[in-house]
C-alpha cells in the first residue's frame, strides 16, 4: 500500500523568498563582463557556500579580502549589503505556505543558510518563524543539500517518515537528493505549478 504523502516541507531561498547576488552587484559593478567575472571567481557560489556550511562571515570577508584586497569594498557588501541580494517574498509561494497552515498541513523546512543570515531572514519574513514545526539550516548541521544526511536530520528529529513528505526545492540536485532520502519530491518554477502539483497530491489548496 503506498504511503498517503500528508507533510509538506519547504527550503527557503528562491523558493518562498528570491534571493541572488545580481539584484546587488548590477549597482556596484555595473559592466557584465567585469560583474560575472567578480561573482565566479571571487565571492563565488562556492565561497558563499562555506558560510552555509557553518562559516561566520566576519571571517569569510576578512579572508577573501586578504587575497584580493583591491576588492575589499565590494567582498564586504556582500555581507553588509546581504538584503540588497533579497529583493522580497514570492507571494504566491508564501499564499500556498499560508492555506497549508490554515489546513492543518503539517510543515518544515530544510535550507542551505548561514545562520547568521537566516536569523536576519526571520527577523524581516514573519512567515519563516511562525510557519514551520521545524527548519534544518544547513549551518547548524555542517551538512548541505543534496547531502541525504541533511533530509534524514528532519527525519530523525521530528519522527517523520521519508515516504509521507513531499520535499520543494528550486534546485533539481537538491529534488534528487531528497528522493534519494526516500521523499516525494518537487522542483519549484513557479507558485503556480506548485499549487497545481500540490493540488494533484490532494492537499487542501
Amino acid at each position: 500500500m503506498t504511503t498517503p504523502v500528508t507533510t509538506v516541507v519547504f527550503d527557503v531561498g528562491n523558493v518562498l523568498i528570491e534571493w541572488g547576488p545580481e539584484h546587488l552587484y548590477r549597482e556596484l559593478i555595473p559592466d557584465t563582463v567585469e560583474r560575472t567575472s567578480f561573482l565566479t571567481h571571487i565571492c563565488s557560489m562556492e565561497w558563499n557556500l562555506q558560510q552555509d556550511l557553518g562559516r561566520n562571515w566576519s571571517e569569510a570577508i576578512a579572508l577573501l579580502s586578504s587575497e584580493y584586497p583591491e576588492h575589499a569594498d565590494l567582498i564586504a557588501a556582500y555581507s553588509s549589503r546581504w538584503h540588497d541580494m533579497v529583493p522580497g517574498e514570492i507571494s504566491g509561494s508564501v499564499r500556498i505556505l499560508e492555506d497549508l497552515k490554515r489546513s492543518k498541513t503539517p510543515l518544515y523546512a530544510i535550507t542551505n543558510f548561514s545562520s547568521e543570515k537566516f536569523n536576519e531572514a526571520q527577523e524581516r519574513f514573519s512567515f519563516l518563524k511562525t510557519s514551520f514545526s521545524d527548519i534544518v539550516v544547513s549551518a547548524e548541521e555542517g551538512l548541505l543539500k543534496p547531502d541525504v544526511r541533511i533530509y534524514e536530520v528532519l527525519f530523525s528529529r521530528n519522527k517523520l517518515d521519508p515516504s509521507a513528505c513531499v520535499f520543494i526545492d528550486d534546485s533539481e540536485k537538491n529534488v534528487l537528493g531528497a528522493r534519494e532520502a526516500g521523499m516525494q519530491a518537487l522542483h519549484f518554477t513557479s507558485a503556480e505549478k506548485l499549487r497545481a502539483d500540490l493540488i494533484d497530491m490532494d492537499f487542501p489548496l
